[in-house]
């Protein structure tokens, strides 16, 4: 089954003309679907909209938040009620195209798990918007390793099992193909198409510039030391115990070869607010550990993740005995 998830948030002009578009689209592919509406705490009718169209087509799921919580939780709210093996998000202002879900869907049956749009001629606002983004996207694929053009574009297209158990927040749901590396997927992207708006109004701006560079923050450490935050905290904390020792050293030197009173030497402060700074990082690794040996124990959760197997039965364990002797 393919499953399309679409966040709503005030599109009352748009509501129609996309139910049309995307059933249109999946009628033509001849696999069960269903498409699920997220209302994300409209307030321009659209409820009343989206339950109208669930009421005459039973593949129509409709879910109404109790108040705005954002996109990335409305994506997350869609994943977790989808029931197809393939899940694909997309925007809900018509600016994405549903003809270009067969497009995916192919590169899905190539092998890959993963299918990311690529906005190549976007309609958007060059400085605004475009720029921005651009600049994103590259700053994104070199930090992540991840190398897609558009990381902003909704449409794409995941198989299940690499996002199945994945919780996004904040405005991390731009973030999905790298937490499907992490899994282990393949992820390619194709040129999709783009429209210009043409009823509602955009809930972007300039300042999700700076919420993106916050969470590409989060995305790296949890990429890099979720595992073993002690690595990172104890880097900072060693680093700050270095600069302590050093420039305590030459508060020593001063004060032995030229008779300069500690107090008037800005050094010794220097060497005291770092080694605190450094002591302070070591027990917040230590402590990141034990949360984080909490939250893999507390869940039953694996460090790692297993592709497939061979000649294995799931919850069975053999187990071989000595010989007896005699």
């Amino acid at each position: 089954m393919i499953s399309v998830t679409v966040p709503i948030c005030n599109e009352a002009g748009n509501i129609a003309p996309l139910y049309e578009r995307i059933r249109a689209a999946l009628e033509k592919i001849g696999q069960p679907w269903e498409l699920i509406l997220v209302n994300d705490g409209s307030n321009d009718g659209s409820d009343a909209l989206l339950d109208e169209i669930a009421a005459k087509d039973s593949a129509v799921k409709v879910i109404h938040f109790r108040r705005n919580f954002g996109q990335t939780a409305a994506m997350m709210a869609g994943f977790e009620h989808a029931r197809g093996d393939v899940i694909i998000p997309m925007d809900g202002d018509l600016q994405n195209d549903p003809a270009d879900i067969p497009l995916m869907l192919a590169k899905l049956e190539e092998g890959y798990d993963v299918c990311s749009g690529w906005r190549k001629d976007r309609k958007d606002n060059a400085i605004k918007r475009n720029l921005p983004s651009i600049l994103a996207n590259q700053l994104i694929s070199l930090v992540s390793g991840v190398r897609l053009h558009d990381f902003g574009c909704s449409l794409k297209a995941y198989r299940r099992e690499v996002i199945e158990g994945v919780r996004l927040y904040g405005e991390m749901h731009r973030f999905l193909p790298i937490y499907a590396k992490w899994h282990g997927a393949k992820i390619t992207e194709v040129t999709v198409s783009h429209f210009a708006r043409t009823s509602g109004s955009s809930k972007y701006g300039l300042e999700r510039v700076l919420k993106v560079l916050a969470d590409l923050i989060v995305v790296k450490f949890l990429d890099r030391f979720q595992q073993k935050p002690m690595y990172l905290f104890g880097a900072v904390g060693l680093g700050a115990f270095s600069i302590s020792l050093l420039s305590g050293a030459l508060s020593l030197y001063r004060k032995v070869m030229d008779g300069e009173p500690f107090i008037q030497n800005p050094l010794l402060l220097l060497s005291v607010l770092t080694a605190v700074s450094g002591l302070m990082c070591i027990l917040m690794g230590l402590l990141a550990e034990m949360v984080m040996r909490t939250f893999y124990e507390s869940q039953g959760k694996q460090v790692y993740l297993i592709r497939e197997t061979r000649n294995m039965e799931r919850g069975t364990v053999t187990v071989v005995l000595p010989p007896r002797e005699g």
